[in-house]
Order: structure tokens, then sequence, then C-alpha cells
């Protein structure tokens, strides 16, 4: 596997494959070096960061660069954290694409919409970015278990990724969670649990059992700090694909966060590297109706969530009561000047079916929740006639096939 380097960079066999410094916390920035297993800050308890010698990085790492190597997330690896090419436990994650949605949004008040489909990442989700991450960075740092809680998508990509790097799988879920996602985990070779109720319940009773299992290590959204790194691929494909413009509006599912958490990262990170400038994307947060913290937040202008009691939504991606990050979350939102908001049932299903039939496009739910939210935006004249507006589907549709109807006799 062969990564892109500018030309001037060729002539350094010992450039680093990574930038990688030390881990700092996301909230009293202590720092925590980057060589030693880690978890959540030691001092606060907060999610960890990885940061990067960007002055460096600039030097040898640019965007003329891009032009090389190959067209997979990997692409990034100065600025990501795996620092031995042969610790990548990779399953080809490719470049997902930009689609035009014509149809749907042509009497919109949005200039040109378009859906970026991770979908077409391997495990059928965009979960495939940052446990292709962790788990490279796990086998480099000598980690031979896993577990995490799941409440479908991540699971089978963690337990692929885990398979693919011969370690061991823990996961537990929602008895409720789609039966393919549960299949997909045993499949894989997963060791799996089921418990009644929904994903922090899972994460209870995970962490009841790992007391017995030290050897475990927690791949957890922003409980190890590496699964990040991954999703903030997603804001580094988005700039290079759009030529380093970046849109008005990104449109995503929020659940635990991550993304959206990891592309704020990316932009500032891309900012650094002299690659663009100080402009950025609203950052438009999306929920179901029957699980919407983050949005019940952002209404009471909160810089923190409130756990979302009785959580229930068809989109088991978010059906996330509490993210623990979700001060990162509403970070991103106010200062990019964007918004929070939440979708029905109802209309998700809607967007589902409608998706389907004038774009050709079978998504997930939690992608349809960012088409039906696009429709408020438009509808409350928040978008204008000249905005770009990004959409991310975050999995294939081919995941939740009881979400379309059975005409059949």
């Amino acid at each position: 596997m062969d990564f892109p380097i500018s030309t001037s960079d060729k002539d350094h066999v010992n450039a680093p494959l990574t930038f990688l410094t030390r881990l700092e916390c996301s909230v009293c920035r202590t720092p925590h070096p980057a060589a030693e297993i880690q978890t959540v800050c030691r001092k606060c308890g907060k999610a960890l960061l990885a940061r990067y010698d960007l002055a460096s990085a600039r030097r040898t790492f640019t965007r003329e660069g891009m032009k090389e190597g190959e067209y997979s997330m990997w692409r990034y690896a100065p600025v990501l954290p795996v620092g031995e090419q042969r610790n990548i436990v990779s399953l080809g994650e490719r470049v997902t694409p930009l689609i035009p949605l014509r149809t749907m949004f042509s009497n919109f008040s949005a200039g040109k919409v378009l859906m970026k489909d991770e979908g077409l990442l391997p495990t059928g989700s965009f979960k495939a970015r940052g446990l292709a991450m962790a788990i490279s960075r796990a086998k480099e740092l000598g980690i031979s278990s896993i577990c995490l809680p799941s409440a479908g998508n991540a699971g089978g990509a963690a337990a692929a990724y885990a398979s693919r790097a011969g370690m061991h799988s823990w996961i537990y879920m929602p008895k409720d969670t789609p039966e393919i996602n549960i299949e997909e985990c045993i499949a894989y070779g997963a060791h799996i649990t089921l418990v009644q109720g929904n994903i922090s319940d899972a994460a209870k009773a995970m962490n009841e059992e790992r007391k017995k299992h030290p050897e475990w290590f927690d791949v957890s959204t922003l409980k190890e700090p590496y699964r990040l790194e991954g999703k903030k691929t997603m804001a580094y494909e988005l700039a290079e694909q759009l030529g380093w413009k970046l849109p008005d509006w990104i449109v995503y599912p929020t659940g635990g966060g991550t993304g959206l958490i990891g592309m704020w990262k990316g932009f500032e990170e891309m900012e650094e590297l002299g690659w663009i400038g100080r402009e950025r994307p609203k950052m438009v947060s999306v929920q179901a109706a029957g699980c919407a913290p983050i949005a019940r937040a952002f209404v009471a202008h909160r810089g923190d969530s409130e756990f979302w009691e009785h959580a229930e939504t068809i989109a088991s991606g978010l059906r996330v009561p509490k993210a623990f990050a979700d001060h990162l979350i509403l970070t991103a939102i106010y200062a990019s000047g964007g918004v929070a908001l939440s979708v029905s049932d109802e209309e998700i299903r809607a967007a589902v079916s409608e998706i389907a039939k004038k774009e050709g496009l079978f998504i997930s739910p939690e992608g349809a929740a960012t088409v039906a939210a696009l429709a408020h935006l438009a509808e409350e004249r928040l978008t204008k006639e000249t905005d770009l507006v990004v959409l991310f589907n975050t999995a294939t549709g081919l995941k939740y096939p009881e979400l379309i109807g059975d005409p059949r006799p």
C-alpha cells in the first residue's frame, strides 16, 4: 500500500509515516504520551485528541502530493496515528463518492445538494473508518482483545477489523438491534452479548464484565482517541473532492457524534497545513425526535446535554441517550453557526422511500434523517439559493430491509 508524498519528500527515505506527537485532553489540555495505551484523560476523564507536528508536516505533506498514491482514506497517512505501515489493518477503505441529488431538491433554496455515500465502505457503513483506525493503532500498541457496545454498524465493523487483525472481539448489543447486524458480528467470529435496553444499557453490562477481563480494550466512541482520527478523514476527502473549497452546509446524523467532531478537527488541521482558509461549513446535527439530546441542548443554549430517557427510534444509530463527548459536538455547532434539530420516524421512513424512488439511492435511516432535515432547513429559509449542501449517508440501506414495506399479497 503506497501513500502520497510530495516530490520534495521523495528523497527523504526516513520521512515518518505519521507526524503524531502526543495526545491532549479535549477539555483540560493535559498532554498524554501517544506511545502508551490511552483511553480518556487521566486527570479529568474527558476525551483525548491526537495532535500532530503540523508545522513539519506541511513542508512535505502537500495538496499537490494528493495526486499520487492510493485512492483511499490512508492517503492522509501523515496526519493519521499509525506509525508503521505493517500495522495498518485495512479492508479497502475507499474514498466515498459525492452524489448530486438532482430530483428531490430541485425546488429547494439550496443551490446544490450532494450526498456523501459512506454506505460503500467495507462492512457497509462509515464505522469502517473509525474502527479501521482504532484497530490498526491497537495492533501497533500490542492490544489483542477489544470490546465495545453497539447499536449495530459499529459492532460489525469492530468485529470485521478485529478478525482481520487476528484479535478477539466482545460486542454488547441491545436485543432489538437489527438482526442483520447481529448476524454480521457472529459471522466475523465476535463474542456477542445481547442486552435488554439501549446502547447505554449495553455499555453498562460490558463495563461490568470488563472488570473481570483487564485485557479487554474498550474501543467505544471517544473512550479511546483513534476512532476519531478515522472519522476525520471524511473532512479531508470532502475538501479534496470539492477542490479544497468547503461546502456551505454539512448535514450530519448524530448519535455519538464522532464524525461531526472528527470533521471539525480535520478542518482545523487543514487550515494549519495551509490547505484551506478560515471559512467553515455550518454544521447541522440531525437527531431522531425520539432521542434528541443534542437538539434539546442546542435549543436551551447549553454546552452539554442531558440523558434522554426512554430513547426510541427506528434509526438505531441515532438511539444514543447521551453522547460521551457532547460538549465537542455542541462546540462545533455553535462555532460554525450551525444548528441541531430532530426529525420524526415518519419523516425518516418517508425519506428512505423517496430518495430510493427519485434518486436511485437505498440509504440508511440515519442518512434519511439528513434528507428530512434539509427539508426543514429549506422551509425555514436558512439555506440560500447559492448554497452548497452536503448530506451524509452513513450506511447502506441493505442493512435495513425492515424499513421497506412488502406490497406482495
